[in-house]
């Protein structure tokens, strides 16, 4: 007898001395694994891609509506966000209108947009001395990295984000936030 044809009349020989109920939990584990594998129910709860929503551009901040908030240990700038500016889109991107103060008194005023979920942000435009908005060139989306002492990062985690997933849900609790923390 060849040694293949002996391995298989031995393997014959031991399944044909097992009992059924051997097999029976083997078999339902094989074709339900078959039956989930091709099963067209889990599809419907696949994530559907995100894309971003067209966005507009906000009015020119008011002086009225700038809101301070904290950034780490930095006492030598002025942050703040406006308050009629903050948005939460379907998407939910929150956007708003940021402006910093240097020592010296000049601004830097930018729109952006802040992905919870993801953990980064865009810049849409920049602030023009004549109140008139310059639209950014490079406006893709970039991680938020670095430390407490920049305001994306400290908005990020002090007050608009906490741990990959939004914790205001609207305009008014942006607002809240900002002037009394969390």
């Amino acid at each position: 007898m060849r040694p293949r044809a002996f391995l298989l009349a031995a393997r014959d020989r031991v399944f044909a001395r097992l009992p059924a109920y051997v097999f029976l939990p083997l078999l339902a584990l094989l074709s339900f694994s078959a039956f989930g594998a091709s099963d067209p129910f889990d599809d419907e709860f696949d994530e559907k891609p995100w894309s971003e929503i067209e966005v507009q551009l906000p009015a020119f901040p008011k002086e009225e509506d700038l809101i301070p908030f904290r950034v780490g240990a930095v006492r030598d700038r002025q942050f703040l966000v406006d308050g009629a500016s903050i948005s939460i889109g379907s998407d939910d991107v929150i956007r708003f209108t940021v402006v910093v103060i240097s020592p010296a008194g000049a601004r830097n005023i930018s729109y952006e947009g802040m992905r919870c979920a993801t953990g980064e942000r865009r810049l849409y435009a920049f602030g023009r001395s004549d109140r008139t908005w310059s639209k950014a060139r490079g406006n893709n989306w970039t991680k938020i990295r670095g430390d407490g002492n920049q305001y994306p990062v400290a908005l990020f985690v002090d007050y608009f984000c906490s741990i990959g997933e939004r914790t205001i849900m609207t305009p008014g609790d942006a607002v809240r936030v900002l002037r009394y923390g969390r």
